[in-house]
């Protein structure tokens, strides 16, 4: 077939080299026509949709994995945060929890994941955040962050960088325990000032559900001042003191570890929600994949169907030709 393709083509040339300027007609002959650039373009677009199908197919099988990865590590996450719920539910049923408490130094502890593919968990964090610091900020008080999770951080530094007070990441590296946290609580407690720590993070709901949560841990000298004032801390004068402490002694034990526990339980229920929402995530592009698999597939079908239907037309009308 190359040679008989060989021999048409000189058989072409032969009348070109007596004409009055061969170069031009050669160079005109060699020019692709309508037809034949219509041949190329199906084949390519042939090959172009074949290698974005393998591309579709590919980023599909890495979506599934990472699917079921999510849902191993949510299973192993689910309990555990729904057990951490009993933390802090007696400091909530002594102290109360009290988001509407006007202080000076507010400072809040934003809880988002390291990694993305994770759905809109983290933008709900960062707007809940801002929504805070701009419920509080006045002439009279501050506002400060802290922030655990790199996405957090990646967002707030935009616009309120000159109020971070400081920043974690890499939070689930390791096996997320008590001990971990209480550590990361405690380095909290050192470096910053605060009347109250507002911890933001995402309460786990279910697999496609989780819930935008505030907990509210209040200084000892805030609690004594709304113990004086009465309402829901003011309950606390009618237990007794033993062991020979004072009440802002013990005020200040309580604090610190109803935020450690806070603390634990926020950051487990944020984790359980980033893996939820990933899994969610990564089950919608795999099946998003198989839809443009499909549609590239009926593509290339088209495509290969009509540049065979061509190519029989061309050998017909060959054939035609010859006989003719």
């Amino acid at each position: 077939m190359a040679m008989a393709a060989l021999r048409r083509e000189g058989r072409r040339f032969v009348p070109l080299v007596s004409s009055p300027n061969p170069v031009n007609a050669i160079r005109s002959t060699l020019a692709p026509t309508e037809e034949q650039l219509g041949l190329g373009v199906r084949s390519i677009s042939t090959q172009i949709v074949r290698n974005r199908m393998k591309s579709v197919k590919n980023i599909q099988k890495i979506t599934k994995a990472m699917k079921m990865v999510a849902a191993s590590k949510l299973r192993a996450i689910q309990v555990r945060a729904e057990n951490s719920r009993g933390l802090w539910q007696p400091f909530t049923a002594l102290l109360g929890d009290t988001p509407s408490v006007a202080v000076k130094k507010n400072v809040i502890v934003t809880i988002s994941s390291d990694k993305g593919l994770c759905g809109g968990i983290n933008s709900t964090s960062v707007k809940i955040s801002r929504a805070l610091q701009r419920i509080n900020a006045g002439p009279d008080s501050e506002v400060k962050y802290v922030i655990l999770g790199e996405k957090a951080k990646a967002q707030l530094i935009r616009d309120s960088k000159k109020d971070i007070s400081l920043s974690m990441t890499e939070l689930q590296k390791n096996f997320l325990n008590y001990t971990q946290v209480s550590v990361l609580a405690d380095e909290i407690l050192k470096n910053v000032e605060f009347d109250a720590l507002r911890i933001v993070f995402n309460k786990f709901q279910s697999v496609v559900s989780f819930l935008p949560t505030t907990a509210t841990v209040l200084s000892p000298e805030i609690v004594e001042r709304e113990s004086e004032a009465g309402g829901k801390i003011g309950s606390l004068d009618a237990y007794e003191i033993e062991g020979g402490e004072t009440k802002s002694e013990v005020l200040q034990n309580l604090m610190e570890f109803q935020f450690s526990c806070v603390m634990f339980n926020a950051v487990l229920e944020n984790a359980c929600s980033e893996q939820g929402a990933r899994m969610s995530a990564m089950d919608s592009s795999s099946r998003n994949a198989g839809d443009m698999l499909d549609r590239l597939t009926l593509t290339y079908n088209r495509t290969r169907q009509a540049s065979i239907t061509t190519e029989l037309i061309e050998i017909i009308s060959g054939a035609s030709a010859l006989t003719g």
